[in-house]
């Protein structure tokens, strides 16, 4: 049985539908994230799990109970925010020491608890400090400790890290995913972050217009989506519109505005084969094209040519945009692998791009 089950789940503020009737199981032990835009619904599905709202229809069940006019307070729920609401009149300890006296813990057992909970988040040494005398990051292990003190079956993460520095924001993710595997303790964690989604997640459900378009595990999520806007959120996609012309046993023809002819194969979910005459969408990550100043497409690839258009250096890769011959513009990605400097197309460079045949996922409609 699942720890948390959302059933058909529905909230309305005035004419605006916030959450459409969605459903959902989490696993005991998973780090699961709701991800989208702003305004998608993914803050007030969590706010609902927490009790600070309700649901107007539909149902939340925990360990199988109906939480139903459950208060906040009684569920074995905890939520870390991203402001970390910590008490600054309190030091760490104490801050950490609040919801186990608030649960009237015997005083013999609080000590204790604490230095436990400090050492999960590496603050041994910082439980006398108050929350001005830490760093952001510091303060965000503060608030995480706080809130798995007494175990909770569940732990609400919205958009803890959004206030962090990049450089900050990429430690603390390594360290949360530590920690969850260390505790054992169920996580949904809200970010409109795609990258974060992707690196913490077991699974994720990407939330749009109330809405869950795609629900699985990251590498299906990226490599797979299930429609246009999965494809455009998550991470960089080049998005081409083509029609079938043709289709065989093992693969079809498309033929794709702006770019000509190219082979692919079917959806790798569905296995449906696309007809002549179709229209749909071929994603292509970035990652997934060659690009070179001349290359020789091989039996399995597709290729065009085209001339640099702009490029962006990232530190590790660079992402070139080239305008092809054709009318299309196309994102692809160089590692900067090479000793010494790299050397780097220039704006208005010829250069040629090539892609397996299997690299690209064909979406219908």
């Amino acid at each position: 049985m699942a720890l948390l089950e959302i059933r058909n789940v529905s909230r309305r503020f005035g004419d605006f539908l916030a959450v459409d009737n969605v459903s959902l199981e989490v696993g005991a032990g998973e780090f699961f994230t709701l991800v989208g835009p702003s305004g998608c619904g993914k803050t007030t599905l969590l706010r609902m799990i927490a009790g600070f709202d309700q649901p107007d229809t539909g149902q939340i069940v925990l360990e199988g109970k109906n939480l139903e006019g459950t208060p906040p307070e009684a569920r074995n729920v905890h939520t870390v925010f991203q402001s970390y609401a910590l008490f600054p009149h309190m030091t760490v300890e104490q801050n950490i020491a609040f919801p186990l006296r608030m649960a009237k813990t015997a005083d013999d057992q609080i000590k204790p608890r604490v230095a436990e909970a400090l050492e999960d988040v590496r603050l041994a040494d910082k439980g006398k400090r108050y929350p001005h005398e830490l760093s952001g990051g510091q303060r965000q292990r503060v608030a995480l400790a706080r809130a798995l003190v007494n175990r909770p079956k569940l732990l609400l993460l919205d958009e803890p890290l959004a206030a962090l520095d990049a450089k900050l924001k990429e430690q603390m993710q390594l360290e949360l995913i530590e920690l969850q595997r260390e505790v054992g303790v169920t996580f949904i964690y809200v970010t409109h972050d795609q990258g974060e989604a992707l690196a913490l997640s077991h699974r994720i459900a990407v939330m749009n217009h109330g809405i869950i378009e795609q629900l699985d595990e990251p590498s299906k999520v990226y490599g797979f989506p299930k429609n246009r806007f999965v494809a455009d959120f998550i991470g960089t996609c080049n998005l081409w519109e083509g029609t079938v012309t043709s289709a065989g046993e093992r693969d079809f023809v498309l033929d794709l505005d702006g770019i000509g002819t190219a082979r692919a194969i079917p959806n790798t979910t569905t296995k449906a084969m696309p007809q002549p005459g179709q229209r749909g969408c071929l994603t292509l990550r970035p990652e997934k094209l060659r690009i070179a100043a001349d290359l020789a497409p091989l039996p399995e690839e597709n290729s065009a040519a085209g001339k640099v258009h702009d490029f962006l250096y990232l530190g590790d890769v660079t992402i070139y945009i080239v305008n092809l011959d054709q009318g299309a513009r196309i994102e692809a990605m160089l590692p900067n692998a090479a000793s010494g400097r790299t050397r780097f197309f220039e704006v208005g460079d010829p250069v040629k791009i090539a892609w397996r045949v299997d690299a690209g996922h064909f979406i219908d409609g």
